[in-house]
C-alpha cells in the first residue's frame, strides 16, 4: 500500500511525498493510538481493544488493515498484533514525542 499511495494525492497534499503520506494514515482517528499501545509489545485484538477504551471492532480492524498494509504492524499466530520493524522504529519517534510532551506539560 505504501509504495501506491506515495506520489498519489492523500488528505492536505496533492503531492504524495513520504511524510504526507504517513501524516495522513496518523492523523486518521485512532492510529496513533494504536501504535502506542503496541510499543512495549504484541497484544490481543482484544487486549487491544481494551487499552483502546473499548473503540469498535470495525474500527479496530480498519486501522489494524491500515497498518498491516503500511507494514508497521504485524499479525503473529499466538502473539497477536505487533509492531515490525519499521514499526518499531516509528513507536521509537512517538516514545520521543512522549518524552518531549512530558517535559512541555511541565513548564
Amino acid at each position: 500500500m505504501v509504495s501506491k499511495a506515495i506520489n498519489q494525492p492523500v488528505c492536505g497534499s496533492d503531492s504524495g511525498r513520504p511524510i504526507m503520506v504517513l501524516l495522513d494514515a496518523l492523523g486518521q482517528r485512532w492510529t496513533l493510538r494504536i501504535l502506542w499501545e503496541l510499543t512495549p509489545g504484541p497484544l490481543s485484538f482484544r487486549d487491544l481493544r481494551e487499552r483502546c477504551d473499548q473503540l469498535s471492532p470495525t474500527v479496530l480492524n480498519s486501522r489494524l488493515k491500515l497498518l498491516r498494509e503500511m507494514e508497521l504492524v504485524e499479525l503473529v499466530e499466538g502473539a497477536g498484533y505487533r509492531l515490525t520493524i519499521p514499526g518499531q522504529e516509528l513507536g521509537a519517534k512517538l516514545l520521543d514525542l512522549h518524552h518531549w510532551a512530558e517535559h512541555w506539560a511541565k513548564d
